[in-house]
């Protein structure tokens, strides 16, 4: 009304002409206003949907309902649908990769492999912008950097890996030994002697050792822990050398090999984690290679062999050292969700320290926040994560900066050649020396 009268000039008439036209104005606002607050009544009614794409290993789906669960009684408005992914990573990937190819919104949270940020990073947002910078310091500095890429942070780490060994401490009592096999040697020696004092006891299922087996991303896992073991290199090396084809790498795959059929089931060439805990937590298994998680389902109410197991550092080759192949998984925001802002606050709330504390407890999760590994209650919940800290805090990397972004490619040519040294098609000289050839042409060296 003010313009208007102001364009007037002064003039009476004019004036009074502005001023009615301005009340209509008035109303005309009046009524657009109302609308507006019908419409944000509206909006504030409408529920967000949040979907996180997560694992299924072992307790991982209940763990992230149940925080899930936490956060939407916190945030009212939200839903959150925790959706199922396959359990073999390389299955999951493909899952993700669909999705954005097709620049889908059907995912906002997505829990990705440590090996992934490099591949995956321009399907994310930058989380620093949504806060994480304040919180990013109170993580694992290897971990924060590895989920960097060109200065954004991909992923929030969320829990970490390293393989571990479990052992049957009743059993190595009742067979004579002091402790876990330092060496992978002396698993062998061990494994074969419990192997045969049970099954002549009438356990016929019984078994020395089961590991993962199966062509897919779990046995570059074990597979690079027998190789770095015995001074075998890790495939590629930092600087992008391909080193797999070296005598120390093939020495120990084939020992690996001798190992199915003798105190490894035949069938252990398809096992993935959860084929091997199955059988180690159902009594049939002296030693087992496994992740944290299936100390606390091995010692669940439910569980034969709950408290009559520990975990060791893996057995050393050559190298008079085990190693432990870093794991880990990450939350990620899509670019391609429609709240981003909210999915983010998701994503930081799940990785906080009062949600890996929980998931420590109830999971044997490895937090990758540094202050958890004082925590009283998750030492008492899970005591090897004191003991064994150097294992975690020292894993072996995958060469996955070293070969982004055709890391999946290099990964999979390594374990189906590994893969098969353990059926039997080969031996694995002669097997790693086609894989350094295959290694070039991927790489493009």
């Amino acid at each position: 009304m003010l313009v208007l009268a102001a364009c007037g000039g002064g003039d009476d008439e004019t004036t009074e002409e502005a001023t009615d036209s301005g009340d209509t104005t008035a109303d005309t606002t009046e009524e657009t206003t109302d609308t507006a607050d019908t419409t944000t009544d509206e909006a504030m009614d409408e529920e967000i949907v949040l979907r996180i794409f997560g694992g299924n290993v072992g307790q991982e789906k209940e763990l992230t309902q149940a925080v899930a669960d936490r956060f939407m009684a916190e945030n009212p408005g939200i839903r959150i649908e925790v959706v199922e992914t396959p359990d073999f990573v390389e299955d999951r990937l493909g899952t993700y990769l669909q999705l954005f190819e097709a620049q889908s919104p059907e995912g906002d949270v997505f829990q990705i492999d440590v090996i992934w940020p490099g591949d995956l990073a321009e399907h994310f947002v930058d989380l620093y912008e949504y806060g994480a910078r304040d919180v990013a310091g109170d993580h694992f500095d290897a971990i924060i950097e590895n989920n960097t890429v060109d200065g954004k942070l991909i992923g929030i780490p969320w829990f970490t890996d390293a393989g571990l060994l479990y052992y049957r401490t009743d059993l190595l009592e009742k067979y004579g030994y002091d402790g876990p096999p330092a060496t992978w040697d002396e698993l062998e020696e061990m494994a074969m002697t419990i192997q045969d004092g049970e099954r002549a006891e009438g356990n016929q299922d019984f078994w020395g050792y089961v590991w993962q087996g199966n062509a897919y991303e779990g046995l570059t896992c074990d597979a690079l822990e027998w190789i770095a073991s015995n001074d075998g290199g890790s495939i590629v090396e930092p600087d992008g050398t391909i080193s797999i084809n070296n005598p120390e790498a093939a020495a120990i795959v084939d020992q690996a090999a001798g190992w199915v059929g003798t105190i490894s089931p035949e069938g252990v060439t398809a096992f993935g984690e959860e084929d091997a805990r199955n059988m180690w937590q159902a009594g049939n298994a002296a030693f087992m290679r496994n992740w944290p998680y299936a100390y606390s389902l091995g010692n669940a109410d439910d569980s034969v062999i709950a408290g009559l197991f520990d975990v060791s550092p893996l057995p050393a080759g050559d190298s008079g050292a085990g190693a432990a192949t870093l794991g880990g998984w990450q939350l990620a925001v899509s670019k391609y969700s429609e709240h981003p802002e909210e999915a983010a606050k998701l994503a930081l709330f799940m990785a906080s320290y009062d949600e890996q504390k929980y998931r420590a407890i109830q999971g044997s999760l490895n937090p990758t926040i540094k202050a958890l590994y004082e925590d009283p209650e998750v030492l008492e919940a899970a005591p090897f994560f004191g003991s064994l800290y150097d294992v975690f805090i020292n894993a072996v990397a995958r060469p996955s900066t070293a070969t982004a972004p055709q890391y999946s490619d290099v990964s999979a040519a390594f374990f189906n050649s590994v893969h098969s040294v353990l059926t039997g098609e080969q031996d694995a000289s002669t097997a790693f020396e086609v894989l350094e050839l295959d290694l070039q042409d991927i790489l493009d060296k």
